[in-house]
């Protein structure tokens, strides 16, 4: 009988020890052989139990043994989970399917299958091999004793009644819930947390095994820039169509990468490749130690796959010999953008990321792989420690052998208006075609020509960055096809009919010029697209302004020129030119209010050039020569931007909208005193000037308000509010409208 009991232990059951599953009338029993189960509340879990006949039993002896034979189903049942955990035989027999249903067949083993589940089963097993030492050592004990006795059974497996019990509720919870990968570990994670130490201790090793594949994961990631996820069970996932999430296999997603051209495919690796699965994270692995983990695993990828950048040689050699307008042509028309990075040879991964340092990340994840247990400070600071080596490699990469701080500088030539002088002469060329509607079809085109004779004039060989530029026209609706004809036409009946003049005029159809930039792998990493939209918008905004003061101007000079002519009439005769005096005195109010105009837009103008623009590009150029971290960089120059926008109150819907206003009726003023001659429309002038009277005003109330002297952009607009109401003219003129109403087009003048 011992030794049956002894077999019963193991696993096996005869005629002494029943299976309670196997019994006439299982199926009550089944229902509830999950501690979580439901079923009827008389019957236990499924369970080996003595056979019924054995009377010579006591009731004391058959309670002790059937406490131990318990054991031995639990053994039986958490060696059945190590044993199909750690069973590889599907991949032979997913083999051997039908052609038609292969792929079909892969799929469903392969969700089934789980690398952590395997850890887990072989640390499972490693507790059994000790339980069966036990057993065996009982085996012994009772050979050697000439009256064996049921308590040396007792008392060399009464340690496992506390071990293999819980064991086998966390098994069936694991297998009932289907936990794998991150949820598996935080899981065994929460279970640590117990009174009994042995069990304590179990679990921690069974969770030490499950870091093992995270650690191994973690190696291939950080080291290789591989992700080894063959169930999903990592917490770096690649991004793919969350839709088809449950439908597509690796495989799939695998041959989605290599139809793309290797430049693709490493930007998308970069900016939507990858992404932090929360399910699968830890929790006692915090959201920011991930996201480091997935900034290098993303860095050691560029760093370890620099072959887009191969392609840039070639072209750049081919770029040496382009000259003179070909080269403006070719690129101000957008045909291609050279590939002219000096600093950049053909360099090998070598280079970029030398054996030693991958040596050096190897270790460190080593060193805690090995550990007994998961240090969570020490994990961190590894973690921080492979990222800042992955950012000053890739620092290396963009921003030394890239040319980053060019790039930057080309940027705020352009698209910042700092080469002032091209856009002087590309807005004189353009002048006359601006005047009139653009043509939806030909627009773009048309600008090219005073593009490339402003760039001709103004831009030398020796600036490789203007290659990169290109003229863009986006499409635009019939509203927004208005200029000097259209706009006058849109507020006279409005003028009639109200007596005032709407505050969303349309659009001018020119007001849609936009710039484009051709950026090369890797700075594609530094310049994404919402970056260069970010350009685009404070670009727009800028030629506006400037064609806004230039058209002032312009208007300023032609009447100076027509007074002149009128003086030297008046000089030669001065008894017949009354009516030209006449005509002096009348415009001179009008040349108030232009005045007024010229230094609120020159003021403006000036503000955003000089204590915005030039302010905020000195800071960014300290954080570019101090830092030597990329992702310290990126944040730096998205602060740059965010400054830009912020304190040209582009991110104040009032504002914005009070200046676009102001901005054309400026332009309506200067058509208008062109045709002064011919109309002499002085209602219209009037009315031009009353309603910009009305929105300078507003737009000073607006800037002096305090939310918006509350707010960070506060120095900056002091500077500006201090330029405008020097000598508090603006703030006793915006309280005269407010009281009455309106201004008279003589009061603005004041000012001078």
């Amino acid at each position: 009988m011992l030794h049956e009991l002894l077999l019963a232990l193991l696993g096996f059951t005869g005629d002494f020890v029943l299976d309670s599953s196997s019994s006439p009338s299982p199926a009550p029993r089944r229902r509830a052989a999950h501690p979580e189960a439901g079923g009827d509340g008389d019957v236990g879990p499924a369970s080996f139990r003595l056979a019924p006949d054995l009377t010579f039993l006591q009731p004391s002896e058959r309670s002790a043994i059937e406490r131990l034979i318990s054991l031995g189903f639990y053994y039986r049942e958490l060696n059945r989970f190590a044993t199909e955990s750690r069973d590889l035989s599907w991949i032979n027999s997913s083999i051997d399917v039908s052609p038609s249903h292969a792929d079909k067949t892969v799929k469903i083993k392969v969700r089934k299958g789980s690398a952590y589940r395997r850890a887990i089963a072989n640390g499972i097993a490693e507790i059994l091999s000790v339980y069966r030492s036990a057993v065996l050592q009982v085996e012994q004990n009772l050979l050697s004793d000439p009256l064996p006795i049921l308590a040396t059974v007792t008392h060399g497996l009464n340690k496992f009644e506390v071990l293999l019990p819980p064991l086998h509720e966390l098994v069936m919870e694991i297998e009932q819930k289907d936990i794998k990968g991150g949820q598996l570990l935080n899981f065994l994670h929460k279970r640590c947390h117990c009174g009994v130490p042995e069990l304590q201790s179990c679990i921690q090793r069974l969770l030490w095994h499950g870091h093992q594949v995270m650690f191994n994961q973690l190696t291939s990631w950080m080291v290789y820039g591989i992700l080894q996820d063959q169930y999903n069970e990592f917490f770096i996932r690649r991004q793919e169509d969350r839709d088809e999430e449950n439908e597509s296999s690796q495989v799939d997603a695998a041959d989605k990468f290599t139809q793309k051209s290797a430049k693709e495919a490493s930007l998308a690796s970069w900016h939507t490749g990858f992404h932090v699965s929360l399910d699968m994270l830890p929790e006692y692995i915090h959201m920011r130690v991930a996201e480091s983990i997935l900034f290098a695993g993303k860095a050691i990828r560029v760093l370890r796959n620099p072959s887009p950048g191969a392609t840039l040689q070639e072209s750049m050699n081919q770029s040496q010999n382009l000259k003179g307008s070909f080269r403006i042509q070719n690129h101000t028309g957008g045909s291609g953008a050279l590939k002219d990075l000096p600093n950049f040879p053909n360099i090998s991964a070598e280079e970029l990321l030398p054996q030693a340092e991958a040596d050096k990340i190897d270790a460190m994840l080593k060193e805690l792989k090995h550990s007994s247990e998961f240090h969570k400070r020490l994990f961190e600071s590894a973690v921080g420690s492979i990222r800042t080596m992955a950012a000053n490699h890739l620092w290396q990469l963009v921003v030394v052998r890239a040319d980053l701080n060019g790039h930057l500088k080309a940027l705020k030539d352009y698209f910042l208006l700092a080469k002032g002088d091209f856009f002087q002469c590309f807005l004189e060329e353009s002048r006359q075609l601006m005047r009139l509607p653009p043509r939806q079809s030909t627009a773009e085109a048309d600008l090219l020509v005073p593009f490339q004779l402003a760039a001709l004039k103004t831009i030398g060989d020796e600036d490789k960055y203007f290659a990169r530029i290109s003229l863009r026209m986006p499409s635009f609706g019939i509203k927004a096809s208005t200029s000097q004809k259209d706009l006058q036409k849109a507020s006279t009946p409005e003028i009639s009919a109200h007596g005032k003049g709407t505050s969303e005029l349309a659009l001018d159809g020119w007001d849609s010029i936009a710039l484009e930039y051709s950026v090369d792998w890797p700075l594609q990493l530094f310049f994404t697209p919402d970056v260069v939209s970010k350009y685009r918008k404070v670009f727009q905004y800028l030629i506006r302004l400037k064609r806004t003061q230039m058209e002032l101007e312009k208007s300023w000079a032609a009447v100076m020129h027509q007074d002149h002519a009128d003086f030297s009439d008046y000089c030669k005769d001065r008894k017949n030119s009354s009516a030209t005096q006449l005509r002096r005195q009348r415009t001179k109010p009008l040349w108030r209010v232009r005045e007024h105009m010229a230094f609120l837009i020159r003021n403006l103008q000036f503000y955003i050039q000089v204590d915005v623009i030039e302010s905020q590009w000195n800071v960014l150029q300290t954080h570019v020569q101090d830092s030597h971290d990329f992702t310290e960089l990126v944040s730096f120059h998205q602060e740059y931007l965010s400054a830009l926008i912020s304190q040209s109150f582009l991110d104040i819907g009032s504002v914005s909208r009070i200046l676009d206003s102001i901005m054309k009726l400026c332009l309506q003023f200067c058509w208008s005193i062109e045709q002064y001659e011919n109309s002499r429309n002085m209602f219209e002038i009037d009315h031009i000037t009353e309603e910009f009277n009305k929105k300078s005003n507003s737009l000073y109330t607006i800037l002096r308000s305090s939310r918006l002297a509350g707010s960070q952009r506060a120095p900056f607009l002091r500077q500006f509010l201090m330029r405008l109401n020097y000598n508090s003219f603006f703030e006793t003129t915006a309280r005269g409208v407010m009281n009455s109403g309106r201004l008279r087009p003589s009061t603005a003048g004041t000012q001078l």
